[in-house]
């Protein structure tokens, strides 16, 4: 089993040594051409020098912990039509970097993956959402591809929700439009408001279904257990290639430190459950996560690879 986090990698003081950069839209706009240019330029070789030094981390780390999601700024505004005009001619120059960084984390055994943002919509009823939404897969499609994957099934994982009025009709729709490589890297899960784990096993044909344990708690008032029979199905949309679940509890403070919380008895609205917590404090949910051995687990928790080693240290003493 392996243990991931998401997009920031702290070091022991909890501080970012390798933060990815980011700028606005709207301070890119006010810039001439040449000054654009630059701006694009000094970010993304930034952002992929850093990767790189995240990922020569992550190699010095048991290979349990070799799992990342990365950050969608890697190319700031990529999608920005302004911006892309400029990529089209300076992306061939970070092409060496891209891949310098995918052929080390396939030497490592690093597992990757992205998550494009909430609004990143294929199921969605208006047409314009879902050209945007393709429109962002195929960003992050070609940031994996420029690291050298999207050539197997599942080789690099891209992974959005479902939810949008259009329902699985309006996601199957959209899907048949993405490209054959992104085809192979897209998940989907369930989320805690509108798309349940029925609603998107329902695109179990199409792609991997990635199960969110806590998004269903909030959703369902349930505690799902491996031996659920949906969990079989899971399995075998993975195709053989080992699955991925998401790991999250609510805030500190809101549910108690031990025991499976009980959403009557906490007497406060779901969109208090919703939010993360700091780390994995509850160690009875914590045997909950690690009891679905044949997952590997997405710590998405907001102290991120620290909160994820704590785990694997609990992990390994409760083996023992």
């Amino acid at each position: 089993m392996k243990l991931g986090f998401a997009c920031k990698y702290f070091n022991a003081e909890a501080k970012q040594p390798f933060p990815l950069r980011a700028t606005t839209r709207t301070r890119f706009l006010s810039l001439d051409k040449a000054a654009r240019l630059a701006l694009i330029s000094e970010i993304s070789q930034h952002n992929l020098t850093n990767l790189y030094l995240t990922l020569e981390a992550l190699a010095k780390e048991p290979e349990a912990l070799r799992m990342m999601r990365l950050g969608s700024d890697l190319l700031p505004l990529f999608t920005v039509p302004e911006a892309g005009e400029l990529y089209q001619d300076y992306l061939p120059e970070l092409h060496g970097d891209f891949a310098k960084c995918g052929d080390f984390a396939r030497k490592h055994n690093i597992r990757l993956s992205f998550h494009p943002g909430q609004y990143s919509v294929l199921a969605s009823d208006n047409p314009l959402v879902v050209e945007r939404a393709i429109e962002d897969v195929e960003y992050h499609t070609l940031c994996a591809k420029l690291m050298g994957y999207g050539k197997t099934f599942q080789d690099f994982k891209i992974n959005i929700h479902m939810n949008g009025k259009g329902g699985f009709e309006g996601f199957k729709s959209a899907f048949a439009r993405l490209s054959p490589e992104a085809k192979n890297m897209l998940t989907v899960e369930n989320d805690e408001i509108s798309c349940s784990l029925d609603d998107v096993l329902q695109a179990k044909e199409l792609c991997p279904i990635v199960l969110d344990i806590h998004h269903y708690w909030v959703k369902e008032n349930e505690f799902i257990k491996p031996d659920d029979p949906r969990i079989a199905q899971i399995l075998e949309s993975w195709r053989g290639v080992r699955p991925v679940l998401h790991y999250s509890i609510s805030q500190e403070g809101i549910i108690p430190e031990q025991g499976f919380p009980q959403q009557e008895e906490l007497g406060v609205p779901k969109t208090k459950l919703r939010a993360h917590s700091d780390y994995y404090f509850n160690d009875t949910l914590n045997d909950w996560a690690l009891s679905f051995k044949e997952f590997d687990i997405m710590c998405e928790v907001k102290m991120k690879n620290l909160a994820r080693d704590k785990l694997y240290t609990y992990s390994r003493k409760s083996t023992r």
